[in-house]
């Protein structure tokens, strides 16, 4: 659509910006679900690992897209008004706890998970600073993106422990709220942009939605039901999680490239009263 009063999609984020916020939601979510865990060992470095591994992928992605690499430490010069900026601090930290409590640093594990925490707090709130995008700027986006960053984690986390045949019933019964949390933001937060958001916009993340609520949300409650209630442990209950882990990470993946890169219709123009050549000023 041409630039005019009617919503037009933005151009500036592509999938360089959306890789941004599904890797580094999900790397940082699998490194807060591996620390809750209490896994430890060579499996826990290697899970830690992987989560670093994606924040720096997604990094990466925001990397490319600027049109002067060469200047990307300016990133760093403004953190008391930019998301952007904190979200490049926290990821130091990140990196720095991880790569600690991978080499045996056991007291660096909470801090870890707040720092994790954190960098999805900056990665969501440099979505719903844009205030032009009535799909970014709803308040609800960021406790949804939150819960998405999550619900991703836990899965990839399922996935990567598949050959472990860990039981976890209790760890199955957060990864299955993560996901039902998620599914309630999401109807909450389509019920509030329903009246500012263009019908183009909708569309987009209606299709999505679909797949988030039979796919990433009801597929693996069923998945997961047997092992979180105790009832199916070992290999087989490693590999229903398993299942259940990658349609809730990949639906999340899918919400996210369709929130940045397709629902990105900003609100036009809003003119209350239209310059009319002859006509009085009032």
């Amino acid at each position: 659509m041409s630039y005019g009063p009617n919503p037009w999609q933005q151009a500036h984020w592509d999938w360089r910006a959306a890789g941004n916020f599904m890797c580094g939601g999900a790397g940082s979510g699998l490194i807060v679900f591996t620390v809750l865990s209490g896994i430890a060992g060579l499996a826990q470095v290697l899970l830690l690992l992987a989560g670093m591994g994606l924040v720096g992928l997604g990094l990466l992605c925001v990397w490319l897209e600027i049109g002067r690499p060469l200047r990307a430490l300016n990133v760093f010069i403004n953190p008391r008004t930019s998301w952007m900026s904190r979200e490049a601090i926290v990821s130091i930290l990140l990196f720095g706890l991880g790569l600690g409590l991978a080499a045996g640093v056991r007291s660096w594990a909470a801090p870890l998970v707040l720092v994790a925490l954190a960098f999805m707090y900056c990665q969501a709130r440099i979505v719903q600073a844009a205030r032009g995008i009535p799909a970014w700027r709803e308040p609800l986006t960021v406790p949804l993106l939150l819960a998405t960053a999550l619900a991703e984690g836990a899965g990839l986390f399922w996935l990567g422990t598949v050959w472990l045949a860990m039981p976890g019933a209790l760890l199955a019964l957060l990864f299955a709220a993560l996901v039902l949390g998620r599914w309630l933001l999401w109807r909450a937060w389509r019920g509030r942009i329903a009246a500012s958001a263009a019908a183009p916009a909708l569309r987009a993340i209606d299709e999505g939605g679909r797949n988030l609520l039979w796919l990433g949300t009801a597929a693996p409650l069923v998945l997961a039901a047997l092992p979180a209630l105790g009832l199916l442990g070992g290999g087989w209950g490693s590999a229903l999680l398993a299942a259940a882990g990658v349609l809730a990470a990949a639906t999340g993946l899918q919400f996210k490239f369709t929130l940045i890169t397709r629902a990105s219709f900003n609100q036009g123009f809003a003119l209350a009263r239209l310059p009319v050549r002859g006509a009085p000023r009032t």
